[in-house]
């Protein structure tokens, strides 16, 4: 053969040995992970409710796995301080995070400008949901969803809600109920869910959007009362409230919503592994009853399907989020 021929040969085979060799340290990777503990970035407080759901995941998840997985709280500016922690981490499967509707779909619509974008990161799949209740001070006069409805239908402006924040999960599930029933109740935003929670127990504020984490221990003390859920059906926590839905109100489905992420490019037998491993975990009958009994409804997923769950969030608030002129910033 001659040596010109074997030489171009040669030099053509050699990008497709360097691919190989770039690829056998991901492998290698892959193979031995996980080796060391993996963080688990929350970007809330410690004690809400997405915090209380890594907490009692991790040690399940932490025994299948063979490590210790380390929850590490890194809040502010509505989630974005803990996402963007995530999103810049090695892409080695030993950072997670607890993503959900701020972080993955309204941030990007409601501000300007993002530390990270939904696309650095990849799903590993849905966890689980918390149901959205609209509440009132036992005070406030509204007996029933209905009366309610027929209240601030008629009074445009005369009544305020509070939330825990702009572009929460709360503020936008408001801002449809008020557009799907033709009603216009001012937002007070507050600096988080215990600061709004303490202002409409105190009769601050007449009524506002609570999950069910938090709104379900002031509910059965009597503290607050619970008119409708923002589910399609009535939740098991609360039998006797209605849905939205069975008053006559559809397309008012709305949850504060938590999956589980990675940045982008980890490998993908490591993804595999931790969607199998959170899927068992969270199945597991001592997890779930806690959950539950939280508030929460479970319902793990794959990577694919939180993915496209995530465009649909997406395709959905963004259009009503520009039809109603909101923003953070």
């Amino acid at each position: 053969m001659p040596a010109s021929l074997t030489a171009r040969r040669l030099f053509c085979l050699a990008p497709l040995g360097l691919a190989a060799l770039a690829l056998a340290p991901l492998a290698t990777q892959a193979d031995t992970w996980p080796s060391k503990p993996i963080r688990w970035v929350v970007a809330y407080p410690a004690g809400g409710g997405s915090d209380f759901l890594a907490r009692q995941l991790a040690p399940a998840l932490g025994a299948q796995l063979g490590q210790t997985l380390v929850i590490e709280n890194r809040p502010g500016a509505g989630g974005m301080i803990g996402t963007d922690v995530a999103a810049k981490a090695p892409a080695d499967g030993y950072t997670l995070l607890t993503g959900d509707n701020g972080a993955m779909v309204f941030n990007s619509a409601m501000y300007k400008k993002l530390p990270y974008a939904p696309g650095d990161f990849t799903p590993v799949g849905f966890m689980a949901r918390f149901p959205l209740i609209l509440v009132v001070n036992p005070n406030s006069g509204f007996a029933s969803a209905r009366q309610w409805l027929d209240e601030v239908r008629k009074s445009p402006g005369k009544y305020s809600y509070a939330s825990p924040g702009i572009g929460s999960p709360h503020h936008l599930a408001m801002e449809l109920l008020k557009e799907r029933s033709g009603s216009f109740i001012v937002h007070v935003p507050y600096r988080g869910t215990a600061f709004s929670t303490q202002d409409l127990i105190a009769g601050v504020l007449p009524m506002g959007i609570l999950d069910t984490a938090a709104g379900l221990p002031h509910i059965r003390a009597g503290k607050l009362k619970a008119l409708a859920v923002l589910s399609p059906r009535r939740v098991p926590q609360l039998p006797e409230v209605p849905s939205f839905a069975e008053l006559g109100l559809k397309g008012v489905d709305v949850a504060a919503w938590q999956g589980l992420f990675v940045p982008k490019g980890t490998p993908e037998a490591v993804v595999k592994r931790l969607t199998a491993e959170m899927q068992k975990a969270i199945a597991l009958p001592e997890v779930k009853a806690k959950l539950e009994d939280f508030g929460l409804e479970v319902a793990p997923s794959d990577g694919p399907a939180l993915g496209r769950f995530v465009q649909q969030e997406t395709q959905f608030w963004h259009a009503l989020i520009r039809e109603r002129k909101l923003a953070a910033d």
